[in-house]
């Protein structure tokens, strides 16, 4: 079995009550996953992929990438490499082409020299990847609160991957607002890239996806494991 190379363990998170969200809850990610993870609504479900970015607060466990904690590798690091897509993209000032090109801006020098040391991690252009996903590259420049939910669904998840540098994305339902026959072209997709290989035969880097999904044809259609989650009362 691949050894997990990302790591929650004995992770605890309260409401500001202090009644329990999830209580010593503890998982693994290995290499080339799909952890699906299922729930029923009010379970913690996202809040633990929030944690597990480092967007939340927690209030005992540990979370490791590498064997190696967030406040070692530094929170903005680990966020590029743990990255979190929301099931509602929340609404920005501009457009998504605004977005891309200010992350590319703080991103490229950066993303350029890793790849010039360890030979890895080439990036995918969100913008072709989106046409796949059925998003004409002029819904790029339309700003975002003009985007249906489904649109910026798919531009949201499209800049998450285009943007490079992650090597696990926590997806929260990231299909939610679409219909059967495009959910299935964003699976197909994103598995794809996660064998390391995009449409172009290129290293895209990524090395496990955690899904969370209420459709049970979904999670049968993606996952290579499962962990659920219970409500807690």
């Amino acid at each position: 079995m691949p050894r997990p190379f990302l790591s929650v363990k004995d992770l605890t998170i309260k409401r500001d009550s202090g009644s329990p969200i999830l209580e010593n809850l503890s998982l693994d990610v290995s290499e080339g996953e799909v952890l699906v993870i299922r729930g029923p609504s009010g379970s913690g479900k996202s809040t633990l992929l929030k944690c597990m970015a480092e967007l939340n607060l927690y209030q005992s466990g540990t979370i490791e990438l590498h064997g190696q904690s967030s406040q070692g590798m530094g929170i903005p690091n680990w966020r590029v490499k743990v990255q979190y897509v929301p099931q509602r993209p929340s609404i920005l000032p501009g457009t998504p082409y605004d977005l891309l090109e200010t992350v590319k801006k703080f991103s490229a020098r950066k993303a350029s020299q890793e790849a010039k040391e360890n030979g890895t991690g080439d990036r995918i252009d969100p913008m072709d990847l989106a046409v796949d996903w059925g998003i004409e590259k002029t819904m790029w420049r339309r700003n975002w609160d003009t985007l249906s939910g489904g649109e910026a669904q798919r531009l949201a998840l499209a800049l998450a991957v285009g943007i490079g540098g992650a090597e696990v994305l926590l997806l929260d339902e990231p299909t939610s607002a679409l219909d059967e026959e495009t959910s299935k072209r964003v699976e197909r997709s994103l598995i794809n890239l996660l064998d390391n290989q995009s449409s172009r035969g290129r290293d895209t880097g990524l090395k496990a996806l955690v899904w969370i999904t209420h459709s049970a044809e979904q999670a049968e259609r993606v996952a290579t494991r499962t962990f659920d989650i219970q409500l807690r009362r």
